[in-house]
């Protein structure tokens, strides 16, 4: 019988573990505590793991992240090199981005903003239709949420592009790749939409020559991670009127501190990382096929490659 490992910082984590064995009677399921006890492991389920389970389990065949970005798990000093490693592919996420990106969209296409603030006024004045050539969105990154996402707001009749860092055949919308494709993909887009992973070469991407190129009166939604973003470059270009507002699901340092001056702007939407959440039971099949594939001797997706960063 092989041994499963949970560790994340869950309040109730039977919640999980009672799941997890009722899909997959054949597996022990283990809650972590960090008592100095060695299971010996098979897997581990982990979201931000202690440097400790590493240091007492040297018999892991693979590690499970509940969610999709790996880039705080990459950077743990005692992770194993070798240590495969298992992200979550979709698993009821990406539906969850393109309606909250949608939404977002909508807000400003649609000019929700003023028809509340007529009703404040009791002021009945139709505004004008939508024109969806006047607001091209670009979407930076094309994975399974990333495509999920472009795909939906095509269906609506939006002009979408996307860029990518590699090239990504078959897809039906124009694809922009690298460095010169970024340039070339910014300046033809009013609403900039970020789902791309967290990495060396994306780090920092979203910063004041990135909002430079956009066309003017952008929209930057950003759903990927906090450091893809610049956050003094982002209320500079708000302030000098090359960023017209933003939405910001994901930050730096999070929950975001009361000090922060993205709480005072009034062209800054934030919310607290709600954008998509890890769904249990779609994550728990996911998990469980998968595992039991392993334990076949079998491939399966959704493998990390350390030297890529996802």
């Amino acid at each position: 019988m092989p041994k499963l490992l949970f560790v994340a910082a869950e309040p109730k984590p039977e919640r999980w573990t009672d799941a997890i064995r009722q899909a997959c009677p054949e597996v022990e399921v283990i809650v972590w505590k960090d008592d100095g006890q060695v299971h010996d492991a098979d897997y581990a389920i982990v979201w931000r793991p202690p440097p400790a389970l590493f240091a007492r389990e040297h018999k892991l065949k693979a590690l499970f992240n509940l969610g999709a970005g790996v880039d705080g798990l990459l950077g743990l000093d005692k992770l194993p090199a070798e240590l495969p490693i298992i992200r979550l592919e979709d698993a009821g996420m990406s539906v969850q981005m393109a309606e909250f990106v949608i939404h977002q969209v909508v807000e400003q296409t649609r000019d929700m903003a003023v028809y509340r603030a007529q009703q404040r006024q009791g002021l009945w004045r139709i505004q004008r239709p939508i024109t969806r050539t006047e607001w091209p969105i670009g979407v930076l990154g094309m994975g399974r949420i990333g495509a999920r996402v472009a795909n939906a707001l095509a269906a609506l009749d939006y002009a979408v592009s996307a860029w990518v860092r590699t090239p990504r055949p078959g897809n039906p919308l124009p694809v922009f790749v690298g460095k010169a494709g970024l340039r070339d993909m910014l300046a033809r887009t009013r609403i900039v939409v970020n789902t791309l992973p967290l990495t060396d070469e994306t780090r920092d991407i979203m910063d004041y020559d990135f909002f430079s190129a956009l066309l003017p009166g952008a929209i930057v939604i950003n759903v990927g991670r906090g450091e893809h973003l610049v956050d003094d470059d982002l209320l500079r270009a708000i302030a000098e009127g090359k960023v017209h507002s933003a939405t910001l699901d994901v930050f730096r340092e999070e929950p975001l501190p009361p000090q922060h001056p993205f709480w005072q702007s009034p062209n800054i939407t934030i919310t607290p990382h709600v954008s998509a959440r890890t769904l249990r039971e779609e994550t728990i099949a996911q998990i469980v096929t998968k595992m039991r594939a392993l334990e076949a001797g079998e491939p399966v997706t959704g493998l990390v490659n350390p030297s890529r960063g996802y």
